[in-house]
């Protein structure tokens, strides 16, 4: 159970020193609750993923309802609850890319690792994500692999990308990128839980 300092405002989940970055970002709001999708952004990118001591602390922190930090956890598609893979495959989904051929790019992602959008390859190797806009439409379609965006990719480029990272090699050179992109997410790092220097 966390203990309580100042207004209120939770302790950490843990003693991993990447909260100090969480509460950075929080305080630059001013521990608003209106920050809580900007705040929900710096615990994925700063851990990878949310998990439910992370909500349960933002919540705490921003003195918003656990339910509701669920609640927008849950539905947009930039957040994940799931531990991310060593490698990360964002396909996106927009109108754009959806006419251009992000299905044709979703198909090659479940034959060559067998995984679906929200879901992670056995392995832990690659987690696969969509993401309804990027904003760079006049490139579609895009996938944003490792945070780097490939922009007008083709469903074989997709896969020798994806068979080099399941093989453990290096991603060959093949498909076009624009210069890298930050969408709603990035995952990277560990779980907040992860580590946990100094207990739940």
């Amino acid at each position: 159970m966390n203990h309580v300092i100042g207004f209120g405002k939770p302790h950490p989940p843990s003693g991993d020193k990447r909260w100090q970055i969480v509460d950075r970002a929080m305080r630059r709001y001013g521990y608003e609750p209106s920050a809580l999708i900007q705040t929900l952004h710096a615990v994925q990118e700063t851990f990878g993923y949310l998990d439910i001591e992370a909500m349960r602390y933002v919540a705490g922190s921003l003195r918003v309802p656990l339910s509701q930090v669920y609640g927008v956890a849950t539905f947009y598609h930039f957040f994940t609850l799931k531990p991310p893979g060593e490698h990360t495959c964002m396909v996106c989904t927009g109108t754009a890319c959806y006419i251009k051929g992000a299905e044709g790019l979703l198909a090659a992602v479940r034959e060559t690792i067998g995984a679906k959008p929200g879901e992670t390859t056995p392995d832990g190797k690659v987690s696969v994500l969509t993401v309804r806009c990027i904003g760079s439409c006049g490139l579609a379609p895009i996938a944003v692999l490792d945070g780097e965006t490939a922009s007008r990719l083709t469903p074989q480029e997709l896969r020798e990308r994806l068979r080099a990272w399941t093989a453990g090699g290096e991603i060959p050179a093949g498909a076009p990128t624009a210069p890298p992109e930050r969408p709603g997410h990035q995952l990277g790092g560990t779980g907040p839980a992860a580590e946990k220097g100094g207990g739940a």
